[in-house]
């Protein structure tokens, strides 16, 4: 199980750092108001990705259904016909979009773009079915040869293109194979289907996840889109470097983590043996990670990231410097509601991320007027954060509340966590011309040491599942 796991956040990690490395060297290839052009690419595809988003991938892993090809083929049928939709639409949106954004000589750009959700359609569901079975080569697969596609293609279009187009045609071609690697991998033959019942459950299974894709939506692109209409594209190449950076590691960890937990949560639910004492000791040991993953983000960030900015994409992006801490603290705060996600899906609670989401989203409005009054960057990630630690509160709620999880013995795990990030948010405050504390230089280091070491022995649940997994593995 423990191999599972490894290779599961081994391949992940691989395709994500692959995608970052695409970013940073078309950063270095083309100027900075260029690379803020290429970055609302990635908006335009959210923007229609996350409107359609049914959770069709994690409905064939939850559902009894999952194993029958009638219901794959049906599944499949639906996620093609939401691609072609998708695309439609952002056809439709790309001129109105380059407008808002005040890059008209763009809109063709995202014309082009609307070729991506239609090839994400044609993908083979064979690549999640067979996470039911702890069989994860074929996902992993598929996420990273594209991926390295991606980064392979940069040399050849930097000979013929020197702007965003080399971002634009890397992302097409990076689509364009992810669906030939699935049908490659798969092990089932590839049928659509449409089915009105399967597409009806759908989408009674999906609809919080649409909402809630809609949220993510506001929540990982809102920001960029404040900043880059209200302050203009070099700075948000800076803000969305900065946000790439960060929020890269922590997707890797909680995409791993729901790939590797939710078939384990989701078998206990449908194991007539398995007790209430079970899925509540794994669910903390879930959410426990997703803090773990937060908490590695930062010390990373606190210990390497200036070196590595400075380093790899040299003195054009300086500006950067100054907000990678706080970013950091921000997507800890958003990756820590991932293990309450996945343990609400397990339970088909798909709704419990919307709401969690729902209080991020209330801030962004705060954070536009704020810009359009001449505020700056760092008042922007100041509110993100606000917004994230209410969001991860009520994810917390949610999950004792509606999934009935008893989470009284992660109480302090959860408590060590914040203190945590509050040590070194004041560490960094103390660091600037904005307040002296007059205590000595080790002081919050220090107290940041002592803190990791509390929080990895509060990890009870989390510790017990791993050192549960060695065991069965020695066994063996």
């Amino acid at each position: 199980m423990l191999r599972s796991a490894l290779l599961i956040l081994s391949g992940n990690a691989v395709s994500s750092l692959l995608l970052l490395a695409r970013n940073l060297i078309v950063a270095r290839l083309i100027s900075v108001e260029n690379f803020g052009i290429a970055a609302t690419f990635a908006i335009a595809v959210s923007v229609v990705e996350m409107m359609s988003n049914l959770g069709l991938q994690q409905q064939i892993i939850q559902s009894d259904k999952g194993d029958d090809p009638q219901f794959q083929a049906a599944l499949q049928g639906f996620s093609v016909l939401r691609g072609v939709l998708s695309g439609v639409l952002l056809l439709a949106l790309a001129g109105p979009m380059a407008n808002f954004l005040g890059i008209p000589q763009a809109a063709w750009a995202y014309q082009i773009m609307a070729l991506v959700p239609v090839l994400n359609a044609f993908q083979h569901y064979d690549i999640y079915r067979l996470n039911r079975k702890m069989q994860f080569w074929p996902l992993i697969l598929t996420n990273g040869l594209p991926a390295l596609a991606a980064v392979l293609v940069l040399l050849p279009f930097s000979m013929w293109f020197g702007d965003y187009r080399i971002m634009l045609y890397s992302i097409l071609a990076q689509s364009l194979l992810a669906v030939v690697t699935s049908h490659i991998v798969a092990m089932r033959p590839y049928r659509l289907v449409l089915d009105r019942r399967v597409m009806a459950d759908s989408l009674s299974f999906g609809w919080p996840l649409l909402v809630n894709g809609l949220l993510l939506f506001t929540v990982f692109q809102g920001d960029k889109i404040i900043v880059g209409r209200e302050l203009g594209m070099a700075t948000l190449a800076i803000f969305a470097m900065g946000f790439t950076l960060t929020l890269t590691p922590t997707l890797v960890m909680a995409k791993s983590a729901q790939t590797f937990f939710l078939p384990q949560l989701s078998a206990l639910t449908r194991q007539e043996t398995a007790t209430n004492r079970d899925f509540d000791a794994l669910a903390r040991a879930v959410i426990q990670a997703g803090m773990t993953n937060g908490v590695l983000l930062v010390l990373a960030i606190l210990l390497l990231g200036p070196p590595l900015v400075t380093l790899l994409l040299g003195a054009k992006y300086a500006a950067l410097l100054p907000l990678l801490i706080w970013l950091a603290i921000l997507q800890a705060f958003r990756v820590f509601k991932s293990g309450s996600t996945v343990v609400a899906l397990a339970r088909r609670q798909t709704a419990n991320a919307m709401t969690a989401n729902l209080i991020r989203v209330i801030t962004l409005p705060i954070a536009w007027i704020i810009l359009i009054r001449g505020g700056d960057v760092m008042a922007v990630i100041m509110i993100g954060i606000l917004g994230e630690m209410a969001g991860f509160a009520v994810s917390l709620a949610l999950v004792g509340l509606r999934t009935k999880v008893d989470l009284r013995p992660a109480a302090l795990s959860i408590t060590t966590t914040v203190i945590f990030l509050g040590l070194v948010a004041l560490s960094q405050v103390s660091a600037s011309k904005f307040w002296e504390t007059g205590l000595p230089g080790y002081t919050f280091p220090a107290a940041i040491g002592i803190c990791t070491m509390l929080l990895i022995w509060s990890m009870k649940d989390l510790r017990n599942y791993i050192g549960h997994r060695i065991t069965i593995g020695k066994a063996q």
